[in-house]
């Protein structure tokens, strides 16, 4: 039997390389972590998740200042942004957690962290920093980083990513956003809140495309409300750098040609998987310019080689990484056959309003031949909802032909946090019956889930048939008043 360094070998300290090793050390697995950057914590804790939700909480409260009119409170004269100290409250939190992800805590679980650019020299074996490491099996979870696209002479200019977007000195006085993705909604209100003038465009004719129309299309239009501008189904001509200025010309969806110049350009238009360095060529593990191709159980072609998270190009969100995770620890440590299964697997965008989803929406439904109905119940029917100053919203519930919830929408305040509740339902197989049963705290804006169930279920309670049946069987009077025209 060929001896090994270590049982388990990770690459990448993001969420699904630090969920992998520390799930394997506490399991006894001797485990080494390799992170080619200088610390753990991967994109999400220094440039994406984390920062950005701790820049969006900044704009919102920035945003309620210049609004307190809103809310029966004196107008306020605000004083314009200085972005260094919102990059400086930006670093204080990632510092917090970043001692949750730290080389001391690994070790502690009984793993050991390396750091410096690894790189396969057989189906075993690394090399790293000039020393070779062998594992008997290894997980790559390397993640993504933001793609750059041929555009027109994008390449060569300097443009803002996720990368440096939460760490400038400066707020920009203008910006013009390449992509309508979550992040680039989520980054245009934010810095459209704290003062930069925004522009947004977008290939596409609608924003947040893998979103029901009707929902994107209500987030664009509180956007637009605040004064962002979009140029959707525009495609780029050239983009050119003079100064401290980019220009952008673009054809419009009516095919004129327009220019843009802005003091910075973000550029949010996918991902590209962190593959370059690692020496896959070398062992033959297939990939492309997505990601590397794995299986249900998340092995590469060859079954004792992991990928999860970014890597993959799949599901590109931090808690989708730690679910596959998951995967890997079940099927390399327990060697039990766990296969992943994403039916369920929610996602939010945190704009405001927030817009969370979990299973089929009409789109995904419509594509996959699923026949329907859809169930809606609007915030400004809710009473927190009215209290809180927040009426843009609505919940959509699909249900299939037998009448089983398939898909979950939530675009209102605090979406994300209201999705929980049907992530419980859904994968517990919980009935509607139960949820629209079940007491919620009132005034809350989780009674909306309470709601749209117990409307679906009002159609039946309150039917002909079961009116006519209790007046039978109970000599029911019928209506004791009725309204006048």
């Amino acid at each position: 039997m060929a001896k090994y360094d270590f049982d388990l070998g990770v690459l990448g300290g993001g969420a699904a390389g630090l969920t992998i090793t520390a799930g394997a050390a506490q399991l006894g697995a001797k485990t080494l972590l390799v992170e080619k950057e200088g610390a753990l914590g991967g994109d999400c804790l220094h440039y994406g998740c984390v920062p950005s939700k701790t820049l969006i909480r900044t704009a919102r409260a920035y945003h309620d200042i210049k609004h307190a009119v809103k809310f029966g409170l004196p107008h306020v004269d605000v004083q314009p942004v200085d972005f260094k100290e919102v990059s400086k409250r930006i670093r204080s939190v990632i510092s917090v957690i970043q001692k949750h992800d730290s080389v001391e805590r690994f070790c502690s679980l009984g793993a050991r962290v390396e750091f410096g650019q690894a790189e396969f020299i057989d189906e075993h074996s690394i090399r790293l920093n000039g020393n070779t490491y062998s594992a008997k099996a290894w997980a790559i979870a390397t993640g993504s980083s933001p793609a750059i696209p041929p555009l027109g002479g994008l390449k060569s200019i300097s443009c803002l990513t996720n990368k440096d977007i939460f760490y400038m000195d400066t707020l920009p006085v203008s910006m013009i956003i390449l992509g309508g993705g979550p992040i680039a909604m989520e980054m245009a209100q934010a810095f459209n809140r704290l003062g930069t003038r925004i522009t947004i465009i977008q290939r596409s004719g609608q924003i947040l495309s893998r979103e029901d129309k009707d929902l994107a299309d209500t987030v664009m239009e509180k956007l637009s409300h605040e004064g962002v501008s979009f140029a959707l189904g525009s495609s780029i001509v050239t983009i050119a750098e003079t100064g401290a200025s980019k220009k952008v010309t673009f054809k419009n969806n009516e095919g004129e040609i327009k220019t843009i110049v802005a003091d910075a350009l973000l550029v949010a238009m996918g991902r590209t998987p962190n593959v370059d360095g690692l020496g896959l060529e070398n062992i033959g593990v297939v990939y492309d310019d997505k990601g590397i191709e794995v299986d249900s159980r998340l092995r590469t072609n060859h079954k004792h080689i992991y990928a999860a998270g970014d890597v993959t190009g799949k599901y590109q969100f931090t808690h989708a990484a730690g679910y596959e995770g998951g995967i890997v620890i079940s099927n390399a440590i327990f060697h039990l056959p766990r296969k992943t299964d994403y039916t369920f697997l929610p996602w939010c965008t945190y704009t405001s309003p927030e817009l969370a989803s979990i299973g089929l929406n009409e789109k995904g439904a419509t594509a996959a031949g699923i026949k329907y109905s859809v169930w809606i119940e609007e915030f400004k029917n809710n009473d927190r909802s009215l209290a809180e100053g927040e009426e843009t919203g609505r919940i959509k519930m699909l249900l299939d032909e037998k009448e089983k919830p398939i898909g979950i929408q939530i675009l209102g305040p605090h979406g994300g946090d209201l999705l929980s509740e049907w992530v419980a339902v859904l994968n517990g197989k919980v009935k509607l019956s139960t949820l629209a049963g079940a007491i919620h705290p009132y005034p809350t804006l989780g009674e909306i889930n309470k709601k749209v169930a117990g409307s679906f279920l009002a159609g039946k309670i309150f039917s002909d048939t079961v009116k006519k049946g209790l007046k039978l069987f109970f000599n029911l009077k019928g209506r004791a008043c009725e309204a006048s025209e």
